[in-house]
């Protein structure tokens, strides 16, 4: 198939971290979530000579990431079942309290896909509302609703309280 070129290289070790940290955000499975990143690599190979690299390859990344994993919630195998802990974490910031991390990280694994996408992508790696849109393919007021509502079920799943000492993180 030729060799790889360089600048895709360099582009994917650059921003594996990134995408590896997204996917384990909404994966909140380790392996999975490389598995997800390096299906959104592939993708990217694939398509790497007409991304228009003027725009922003890594948003593209993401969009790809983002929209893989929901097309893997979609279509999950009947094998496999979700367990009601994780063995292992997510890597996070080294600051803040690592069990209330872990309880939310266990609430959006409660989420519907779309509603932990929204979620993490707006509030959890701080992206503004039309960017998130343009991920989902969603419209920015749908973003809005659907973070609104994927707040209050969250809230609901961890409680009033848990949520406001989120604000600490």
């Amino acid at each position: 198939m030729g060799e790889t070129p360089a600048d895709f290289l360099e582009f994917a070790h650059a921003r594996s971290d990134q995408l590896f940290r997204t996917a384990c955000l909404l994966t909140g499975d380790r392996y999975l979530a490389e598995d997800l990143v390096q299906e959104t690599l592939a993708k990217m190979y694939r398509s790497w000579r007409r991304i228009d690299r003027t725009e922003s390859p890594i948003a593209y990344a993401h969009t790809v990431l983002v929209r893989t994993f929901v097309s893997y919630r979609r279509r999950r195998s009947a094998h496999e079942r979700p367990v009601d802990f994780l063995p292992e974490s997510a890597p996070a910031a080294p600051s803040g309290d690592p069990d209330l991390r872990l309880t939310l990280l266990d609430g959006l694994a409660r989420l519907a896909p779309k509603d932990r996408a929204v979620l993490v992508l707006r509030y959890w790696e701080d992206r503004p509302v039309e960017e998130t849109a343009r991920m989902l393919h969603l419209s920015a007021g749908t973003v809005r609703t659907r973070s609104l509502r994927a707040l209050q079920k969250l809230r609901a799943v961890l409680g009033d309280g848990l949520l406001a000492d989120l604000e600490r993180i």
